[in-house]
């Protein structure tokens, strides 16, 4: 167990600015447009786009926002308008994006697995009234079944095959045509050709920076999912910031490996608007399967790679025969979810890349923090605060109460990444901003030179006889232990102090341990209060669509046990 820092002065975080930049740097305020008419300007021979083999130049991708975006105009969208991407990592994605916000529409991130029930409540919340899907009968089936209660003027189909190099075209339609979708050519469905057919340019739309440009909606865990409003300001700050942070200018060629799905908001702004923002080039991969990612890598190594803890550890597991090397990164950063240190340092280890851990959240757009891409990484520290960006401790009892150095408190923001609110929810809004700070619900403290090291969400907090135990202290301690690959620790009822801890963990392949034999390994580098009352070993713990490991699944399941344990009065 790792003591926490004694406790100081000092109660903020201040911005932070890498040396090149005065101390009090801020992000220009930006269109998200700009980036990509800058980047055609700058790099319009460069290649932008690596789907499959097939690539695009950042001209060519630019024609292809400036003809959708007149398809969109002459569709009848305009400022406002929601228009929502079910999509996959795709040219398409890439191209609807930037049209949308360019005619000053607002983009809804739709993920493509979620269920009917939830592209409902999405759609309907949002007011979308155009969906861009692919031609994939699985994910167009969902969509139409829900167009008419939620709406929806048009489904826009865009065809896999046509982004595809030639033969896997062929491939596709020849071997693929159970997946393909059927769908009437009617009022109701448009293709992206289609969209695109019109060459004029669109007509010219007044957009301030500070206009809707995403509405990102939360992962619905502690409750209904609420759609954070991001501006143009909010996303193109935060992909500044992140150029700041790297340290300016990156030399070209940059190539980044598009790994994580554009539809969450860390790949939205760390992958898509920076790698636009920077010129590199982007290796799409429209879902992830390891020997696919491989073999992507090594046809064409990346300079910038970014993935959430899950994906690492599933890279440590592999044989040294596999593990791809990755010393040429420029950056490579974690997020998502806490970044274990073996976890780290195993990945570094052996494929000669450096991880470094950040932090964020959708309602700041969502990157507050992360670790030196040059520079003193911290064990179990997500970073300083990016650039531009303010870090608050709070009490959680007493929000309006700024704690001290070293102390365990609420963790709160402020920054231009910081979102304008949430969508059509006043209430929510309030609730979530205390002084005009964002209220991030995660429970941390700060050194002396501003690292910020997270100790749990708010609500994961176990309370046992009480105190507080964190479920990312036994966590942290699990992983040092050589058989365990993942490890979800979570409050259980206990009668005597209220809950106690238990563990999940899944095992490396190959290796056997029993929980007792974990039970007392973890006696030895945790309290006595920490120690968790039961360990279980599972073939496999539940993970969010995006890969992250995920309670959620694990708190309901010891919940119903609890209540049929329980005798009926």
């Amino acid at each position: 167990m790792v003591a926490a820092p004694p406790i100081e002065a000092t109660p903020i975080a201040p911005s932070r600015a890498p040396d090149s930049l005065p101390p009090d740097w801020s992000p220009p305020a930006m269109l998200l447009g700009d980036f990509m008419d800058n980047a055609v300007r700058d790099h319009g021979d460069r290649p932008a786009v690596d789907f499959m083999g097939r690539t695009w130049t950042y001209r060519a991708l630019g024609r292809m926002v400036e003809r959708a975006a007149r398809g969109f105009q002459d569709m009848g969208l305009g400022k406002g308008d929601r228009v929502a991407l079910c999509l996959p990592n795709t040219p398409y994605y890439i191209v609807l994006y930037f049209a949308a916000l360019k005619i000053g529409a607002v983009v809804v991130n739709l993920n493509p697995l979620y269920t009917q029930s939830e592209m409902r409540h999405l759609l309907t919340d949002s007011g979308a009234r155009v969906v861009a899907v692919p031609d994939l009968r699985e994910i167009h089936g969902k969509v139409r079944a829900i167009a008419d209660e939620c709406q929806l003027a048009t489904i826009l189909v865009c065809p896999m095959a046509g982004i595809l190099p030639r033969v896997k075209a062929w491939g596709w339609r020849l071997f693929k045509r159970r997946d393909h979708a059927r769908y009437a050519h009617d009022a109701l469905h448009m293709r992206f050709c289609d969209l695109i057919a019109r060459g004029d340019p669109p007509r010219p739309v007044a957009l301030v920076p500070d206009d809707l440009a995403v509405l990102q909606y939360t992962g619905g865990t502690t409750g209904t999912p609420k759609g954070a409003m991001l501006t143009h300001r909010n996303l193109t700050a935060n992909a500044l910031q992140q150029q700041a942070h790297i340290h300016g200018d990156l030399p070209a060629p940059q190539r980044t490996l598009a790994v994580l799905p554009f539809f969450h908001v860390f790949a939205l702004t760390a992958v898509l608007d920076f790698s636009i923002l920077v010129g590199s080039e982007l290796v799409l991969m429209p879902r992830f399967e390891m020997d696919a990612m491989l073999a992507t890598i090594k046809r064409k190594p990346p300079t910038l790679f970014f993935g959430v803890p899950t994906l690492f550890i599933a890279m440590n597991a592999l044989d040294d025969a596999k593990i791809p090397k990755l010393s040429a990164l420029r950056a490579c950063i974690s997020g998502g979810a806490p970044l274990p240190l073996e976890v780290r340092q195993t990945f570094e280890q052996r494929t000669g890349g450096r991880i470094c851990e950040g932090y964020g959240l959708t309602e700041a757009s969502p990157i507050v923090t992360c670790n030196p891409v040059d520079g003193d990484i911290r064990a179990n520290s997500c970073g300083q605060a990016f650039p531009g960006t303010q870090i608050e401790i709070r009490d959680p009892e007493n929000p309006e109460t700024i704690l001290p150095l070293g102390a365990n408190g609420e963790v709160c923001v402020r920054g231009p990444q910081v979102m304008a609110g949430y969508w059509q929810r006043p209430d929510d809004t309030a609730k979530v901003f205390v002084d005009g700070a964002l209220r991030t619900g995660d429970v941390g403290h700060l050194d002396e030179d501003g690292y910020l090291y997270l100790v749990d969400r708010l609500k994961d907090v176990i309370l046992s006889g009480g105190y507080n135990v964190y479920p990312r202290v036994i966590e942290e301690a699990a992983y040092l232990h050589p058989a365990i690959e993942e490890a979800i620790a979570i409050g259980i009822p206990d009668r005597y102090r209220g809950q106690s801890a238990k563990l999940f963990v899944k095992l490396h392949d190959g290796q056997n341990v029993s929980p007792q034999e974990l039970l007392d390994f973890l006696t030895e580098h945790l309290n006595k209060i920490e120690v968790p009352r039961a360990v279980e070993i599972r073939q496999s713990l539940p993970k969010t669509m995006v890969g992250k490991l995920s309670k959620k699944e694990l708190v309901a399941e010891e919940r119903a046990k609890a209540e049929a344990a329980t005798p009926a009065v």
